[in-house]
């Protein structure tokens, strides 16, 4: 039988034991709704604040300035939109590799008669800040840039492009998705004004999420209804994966220093594994500027498909890219962007490491991954020699 590694915790990750066992009571003895008055509710209101108190520690800001959402989509929406009908109209600056719950709400707002500019990004995946600076016009109502990329992993120059914008009195958002959790993101030095960031991406459930409003950020709401989340996002919240989403981020506290420093080991194993085991293969992204556990890589002339299919039968989970976009059979638009050749974008596959990856895992890796992309490099028509 096959050793199981999962490579794809950018994707998704398990649910931390400690994570499931802070969830449980709030399935059964403490099922009320936390906006009612009495006991019952009271005692689910009580855990939900003590989650909103766990990430706002964390994350070193106000607990009004926290809203939960069902989702890292759902959050960047609610900063974009929200931060655009405050005003009206004008004019956003974004970039063209962001996740698609900014790209997509952006061409969406372009509909509405807002306009938009897409920056370009270099070789490595990092926008310019000077290109911010120049974007800037005396409509320009909000700058929305990531954090890291989920396919490359590249990790944007933020604590550059935040204080160009707050010098001309923008509202700055990030998309924290992929990095919340896993590297330091200092709001105040960065200047962030709004920063979207999800549970399942660090061993928290699905259907959770939140996003911080710096206190004074003129928005409004997207989703209407009762007076949940102080009018910003109606809706009853989902007190268990809440409770268990603080969880989350009072394990991530203690451990996300450590695991750094360890991911990014064996990721670097992985890839000089992988360099000296197989030809014609390249790096994706910044070298040295990427998060912690993110390899992505391009095999000329072979399909990401194959391989990746190919590794599963081999119990190894790996992706083409980001899983918001699979089963398409384009080129990764972020890979088209920084100008990575056809040829090898093609070939793209991406692995994720997370907390329960170990070296015998790379290892094994190493071991039914080369002999693979021979294989289908030789069945090809236009194989490597």
């Amino acid at each position: 039988m096959n050793r199981r590694v999962y490579l794809d915790h950018n994707a998704s990750t398990q649910v931390h034991p400690e994570v499931v066992a802070a969830m449980l009571p709030y399935f059964g003895e403490r099922f009320g709704n936390p906006s009612s008055v009495h006991a019952f509710g009271q005692e689910a209101r009580e855990g939900l604040e003590i989650a909103r108190e766990q990430i706002s520690h964390f994350l070193g800001v106000g607990k009004d300035e926290v809203i939960f959402t069902s989702g890292g989509t759902e959050s960047d929406n609610l900063a974009v939109k929200g931060v655009a009908w405050a005003r009206g109209t004008g004019h956003i600056i974004t970039s063209e590799i962001e996740h698609h719950a900014v790209l997509r709400t952006c061409q969406f707002l372009e509909g509405q008669g807002f306009a938009v500019t897409y920056l370009p990004v270099d070789g490595e995946g990092l926008v310019d800040p000077d290109d911010v600076r120049r974007a800037i016009r005396p409509d320009t109502i909000l700058i929305t840039i990531m954090h890291a990329n989920s396919e490359v992993g590249t990790v944007q120059p933020v604590e550059a492009i935040g204080p160009i914008a707050r010098e001309r009195g923008i509202p700055f958002h990030v998309d924290g998705v992929q990095t919340f959790g896993k590297i330091p993101i200092d709001l105040d030095r960065f200047r962030i004004d709004l920063l979207s960031f999800s549970s399942h991406k660090i061993y928290g459930p699905k259907g959770v999420a939140g996003l911080y409003v710096r206190k004074g950020t003129k928005m409004v709401a997207v989703q209407h209804g009762g007076e949940h989340e102080r009018r910003r996002r109606a809706g009853t919240e989902n007190v268990p994966a809440i409770v268990g989403f603080g969880k989350a981020v009072e394990i991530r506290a203690r451990e996300m220093g450590a695991e750094a420093l360890r991911l990014t080991a064996l990721r670097n194993k992985l890839w000089a594994g992988i360099g000296a085991r197989v030809p014609e293969v390249r790096l994706n992204g910044h070298p040295t500027r990427r998060l912690p556990g993110t390899l992505n890589m391009c095999f000329r002339n072979v399909e990401s498909e194959s391989i990746v299919l190919g590794l599963d039968l081999k119990g190894v989970g790996v992706s083409a890219g980001s899983a918001c976009t699979s089963g398409n059979v384009e080129p990764s638009y972020v890979l088209v962007a920084m100008g990575v050749p056809l040829d090898w974008a093609m070939g793209s596959v991406r692995a994720t490491l997370g907390r329960e990856n170990t070296e015998e895992d790379i290892d094994y890796v190493l071991e039914v991954l080369p002999p693979l992309v021979e294989r289908i490099r030789s069945l090809s028509p236009t194989a490597v020699s």
